[in-house]
């Protein structure tokens, strides 16, 4: 009995996307990286019920290229004890996804204070690194801290360099680069989660801060809010009449949609669900999750426009429809003007 073997071309994709993250891409690194995106949002990564993947970390990792990182490195952190932020830190990390079972049986409210902890120094040290460049300069460093300075998305598509840098916001603003803000905690849960270690949580969580949305730690926020004038913009692009009824009853998304857009999603259950909308979030920009919040309001389109009080319907989103959201963000893409586009890809900075 002979049986023949399965041709590249005729793998099954499932199979495709697990070779890519175990053995590495062969040939032009490009050009695979393109084809794992693709696979990511056409397949989607292989999980159990409760969302648990081998490959997903290490898939966020690829599309963040992310270095390699001695564990040394973050235990260093760790017995470094309290930061300036511990305190804030305590206050919120036994509220984090409380009411998620899941979440609580797989990470300890330990592992999110050591985490978050870890994270507060590295990102003192960034900046008290950046006041003292600062200082040799005498005045200004224009490219801001090495930790903020290099901020973008994973994936952009923009037509031409962005005109601001990381730190714009915070010296124009008059605000300072801080080390935690209140929220961190629930947007650090989802890495946790689906990391092997904490160590590899640590890696991909700075990289997401520093490099994908830096102007969401920062003390003002002002990445959030740009983030909150985006959903009622591209909302209006995409559905003018559920835009226009919510904004008839003076609900802009700053009422409704604030830790939507701080969190990437991640404060709306079931976690599951979260986590294959960040699989699409990672393999084609954060800045898409704009999207993934209009499309969460035009599923419930019909409810808001018959209700009489939507502000009570928005208190809380219904539960994630993860691939219906993902259909709906990428196949609504392209309603979205040239300039509205570039702003989305540049809010987070």
């Amino acid at each position: 009995m002979t049986t023949t073997r399965r041709s590249p071309a005729s793998q099954d994709p499932r199979e495709e996307l697990e070779g890519l993250v175990r053995q590495g891409p062969q040939g032009d690194l490009q050009a695979k990286l393109v084809r794992l995106r693709y696979l990511v949002l056409c397949e989607g990564l292989l999980a159990d019920g409760d969302g648990m993947s081998q490959s997903r970390i290490y898939v966020w990792l690829i599309l963040l290229n992310a270095p390699a990182m001695p564990t040394d490195s973050y235990l260093d952190l760790i017995r470094r004890g309290a930061s300036p932020a511990y305190s804030k830190i305590r206050n919120d990390t036994f509220r984090t996804l409380a009411t998620n079972p899941l979440f609580k049986r797989r990470v300890s409210e330990a592992s999110l204070i050591r985490l978050l902890n870890a994270i507060a120094w590295k990102l003192h040290d960034a900046k008290i690194e950046r006041l003292g460049d600062s200082m040799k300069v005498n005045a200004a460093n224009e490219l801001g801290s090495p930790e903020l300075q290099h901020a973008s998305t994973v994936v952009k598509h923009a037509q031409g360099p962005s005109t601001t840098t990381a730190t714009d916001g915070s010296e124009a603003g008059g605000t300072e680069p801080g080390i935690y803000v209140q929220g961190m905690n629930v947007l650090c849960a989802p890495f946790l989660y689906a990391a092997r270690s904490e160590a590899e949580a640590f890696v991909a969580f700075h990289l997401f801060v520093t490099r994908e949305c830096p102007g969401y730690v920062r003390g003002a926020m002002d990445g959030v809010h740009k983030g909150l004038a985006l959903v009622d913009k591209c909302l209006a692009i995409i559905d003018p009449k559920l835009s226009a009824y919510l904004q008839s009853k003076h609900m802009k998304a700053e009422l409704y949609a604030f830790a939507s857009v701080l969190t990437m999603c991640a404060c709306t259950p079931p976690l599951p669900e979260v986590l294959q909308i960040w699989d699409f979030l990672f393999a084609y920009g954060p800045h898409l999750n704009i999207l993934c919040i209009c499309a969460q309001l035009v599923i419930m389109r019909e409810t808001l426009l018959t209700s009489p009080s939507p502000t009570k319907l928005l208190r809380a989103f219904p539960p994630l429809q993860a691939k219906l959201i993902i259909e709906f963000a990428a196949s609504n893409l392209r309603k979205i003007p040239a300039d509205v586009y570039e702003e989305l890809v540049h809010h987070a900075e």
